[in-house]
């Protein structure tokens, strides 16, 4: 949940007509919100949305939906974009780093203080939810009227260039600002391993942004601004144009008139573009969905609270959606709006096509529950690890097959890579940590390994102790087995995992579904252990398919 703060009073100017702030806190839950920091009488307002409207972060975008949701304005909002004769570039060098920018003008914004105090909180509102704390994409808004077009986005050497930053007032290097300035150093890490920056410059050589650092000083934006130039810096095409039309959209509503500027380098030859996209679902599913059957005439009329435009024919139920909505993904996006433009105050009559039923458990969560008692009544204790790993604990020093591990694309340590393929390892790190408690130590855990992109049920038990033996864990081995009511074969396993001739395969109907046995001392010692370990590790998911969930 993202909270917004506002005054309601500027809230009602933009809306177009007065309410009572009661009636407007329950009318915003309708909508979707949270308004529970609140206080009633307060001119300043605090409401929550979910990530899913962040075309709502802002008092520009709350008033928005309200004026269609109340019917002062309902249907979808068009903005008219007008021509312009401002260029921007974006060079070669800079696509490496920071591959995409896309920017706007608004002309004629009135921004008093309440207004400034908005922009700014919805630029960072959209930092740090969108824009992933600036580290997918960022926004700078400009006072255009203090530089001159065309823009270039280029890069350039950090140790070279210099500028004055916003809220300074002397020159300082790119590299200086990462060091020096209090943006600089909450976003410095953003830059690791760039041999360049990037940079927004006019045609004058003036800068207006560093992104995703900070702003230059020249371009702050005043009560005295009247022209805005906005830019968005990213590496997601489809989330840096919404956000620049996010932007310009609330600077409309503040009586702007959005401008396009011409891009060279750019997807798109100008930005914005605030055409509608379409979708067009079924009737007689989005009622099956939200459990009412709506006519052609509700549904459209449902939309039209929702700010979309919305046609219906027979079933074909046609939705306009305005470019500053992210949220539209699947035909269940529309269903849902459709259920809130109609109303949560309207939904509670008796049905009387639902039919009782009573739940049970899945399959693999029956038998694993069962296998969980076996494991306790031969004594050991159960543990849940986190289902991150990396390659060197589950392959390297394991000594256990490699497999097609799920990896982690931006991992924040080296100890979480990837999904774990074995139980083993983690638990592993279990017995490490507390190798200096009393022996013997019993652990297992009953839990899911991807292989293949697919979860699969696992049982996995160690026994740390002074002295351990092969007889004692393939004695384990059996007792599980055979608690399974499971027939079985043992066959020589010679992974490097165990200590040769004291390891084996536990095979069943010719498949084998696991492996028990000694740990040899240099798997022992290269996790860090000093004691004798056995361990046992099985697929369960075969025998849960013969059994049904069921233990006998």
């Amino acid at each position: 949940m993202t909270n917004v703060n506002f005054s309601y009073k500027d809230l009602e100017k933009l809306m177009g007509k007065e309410l009572p702030q009661d009636e407007a806190l329950e009318k915003l839950q309708l909508i979707g919100s949270d308004t529970g920091d609140t206080v009633p009488g307060s001119d300043e307002m605090t409401v929550e949305f979910f990530p899913n409207r962040p075309d709502m972060y802002s008092v520009e975008g709350i008033a928005r939906a309200m004026r269609a949701f109340l019917g002062i304005e309902p249907g979808l909002k068009e903005y008219a974009v007008e021509d312009s004769d401002i260029e921007a570039v974006v060079t070669p060098g800079v696509k490496e780093i920071r591959p995409y920018f896309m920017c706007a003008a608004v002309f004629g914004v009135d921004v008093d203080d309440t207004a400034l105090r908005s922009m700014m909180e919805m630029q960072e509102k959209l930092h740090i939810t969108v824009g992933r704390k600036r580290s997918k994409l960022a926004i700078g808004i400009h006072d255009l009227d203090k530089v001159t077009p065309p823009f270039t986005f280029e890069a350039v050497d950090p140790d070279r260039f210099s500028f004055v930053p916003l809220a300074k007032t002397e020159k300082m290097t790119m590299r200086e600002i990462l060091e020096k300035h209090e943006k600089g150093r909450a976003y410095a890490h953003l830059m690791d391993g760039m041999e360049k920056f990037p940079v927004i410059l006019d045609a004058k050589g003036n800068v207006l942004s560093f992104p995703p650092i900070i702003n230059g000083a020249l371009t702050t934006v005043t009560t005295s601004t009247r022209n805005l130039f906005v830019d968005v810096t990213g590496f997601d095409e489809g989330a840096v144009e919404e956000c620049v039309n996010i932007v310009t959209t609330a600077l409309a509503e503040r009586g702007g008139t959005i401008r396009r500027v011409h891009m060279e380098g750019a997807p798109k030859e100008s930005y914005p573009n605030l055409e509608p996209r379409t979708m067009t679902v079924s009737l007689k599913e989005c009622g099956r969905f939200v459990g009412v059957d709506f006519t052609p005439e509700q549904a459209v009329e449902a939309l039209g609270r929702m700010g979309l435009g919305a046609e219906c024919d027979g079933d074909r139920l046609t939705v306009r959606i305005p470019a500053y909505r992210m949220d539209f993904l699947h035909d269940a996006d529309v269903y849902e709006d459709v259920a809130i433009g109609y109303g949560f105050d309207n939904y509670g009559k008796k049905r009387h096509d639902v039919t009782q039923t009573f739940g049970k458990l899945l399959p693999e969560t029956s038998f694993s529950e069962k296998v969980k008692d076996i494991m306790i009544g031969l004594g050991y204790t159960e543990l849940t690890t986190l289902t991150l790993s990396n390659k060197r604990d589950e392959f390297e020093i394991s000594g256990l097959p490699e497999v097609d591990a799920v990896t982690v694309k931006n991992p924040i340590t080296e100890e979480h890579t990837c999904l774990r393929s074995y139980l083993m390892p983690s638990l592993m790190k279990i017995l490490r940590h507390n190798k200096h408690r009393d022996l013997p130590q019993k652990i297992f855990e009953v839990g899911f390994v991807i292989r293949d992109a697919k979860t699969v049920l696992h049982l996995c038990a160690l026994q740390a102790a002074s002295r351990s033996s092969f007889t004692e864990v393939k004695s384990l081995t059996e007792s599980v087995l055979r608690e399974m009511n499971v027939e079985y074969a043992f066959e020589t396993c010679d992974y490097s995992t165990f200590i040769p001739g004291r390891g084996a395969f536990i095979t069943v109907d010719g498949q084998r579904i696991g492996v028990f046995g000694e740990m040899s001392p240099r798997t022992i010692t290269d996790y860090e252990m000093t004691h004798p370990v056995t361990m046992l590790e099985m697929d369960l998911t075969g025998i849960i398919s013969k059994r049904s969930g069921r233990l006998f």
